[in-house]
C-alpha cells in the first residue's frame, strides 16, 4: 500500500493583515469560485482551505509550483465535512503516485488553521518500481 501524508498550519492573521486589494487578487488566484462561494468571505474558513491545499501539495511531494492552487479544491460535503477534489496536474501527479483515496481534516482556533491529509493507493508492481 502506498501511503503519503501532508500537514500545514496557517496563521489566520496573515490573511487579515493583507491590504484589501491585494487580498482579493490573492484569493482569486488561490481559491476556486466554488471555494470562495462556500467560504462567504470567512477568512477562518479560507485559511483552513489554504492549509489543506499546502498539505495536499506536500503529500504529492512537490509543493505549489509544479501544481497550481486551483488544481486542488476543497469542498464542503453534505455533513459539512471537507471533501478533496484534484484536477489538472495535481490529479496527474496523484495518479502517477498511485494515490487513489484521500482523507482530509481541517481544524481552527481563534488564531490558527491547520489541515492534514492522508492519501493511499496500491503499490505499483511494475518492473521500474520492483526494487524501490
Amino acid at each position: 500500500m502506498a501511503l503519503r501524508c501532508g500537514i500545514d498550519l496557517v496563521e489566520i492573521e496573515r490573511l487579515e493583515r493583507l491590504d484589501p486589494q491585494i487580498r482579493q487578487r490573492f484569493l482569486r488566484r488561490v481559491f476556486t469560485m466554488q471555494e470562495l462561494d462556500d467560504a462567504q468571505d470567512d477568512l477562518t474558513v479560507l485559511a483552513g482551505r489554504f492549509a489543506a491545499k499546502e498539505a495536499v501539495a506536500k503529500a504529492l511531494g512537490c509543493g505549489i509550483g509544479p501544481i497550481s492552487w486551483q488544481d486542488i479544491e476543497v469542498q464542503r460535503g453534505p455533513e459539512g465535512q471537507p471533501l478533496l477534489h484534484l484536477r489538472g496536474r495535481a490529479a496527474e501527479r496523484a495518479a502517477a503516485l498511485n494515490l487513489r483515496e484521500w482523507s482530509i481534516s481541517i481544524t481552527h482556533t481563534r488564531n490558527l488553521a491547520m489541515a492534514m491529509v492522508v492519501a493511499q493507493g496500491p503499490l505499483d508492481a511494475s518492473p521500474s518500481q520492483a526494487g524501490a
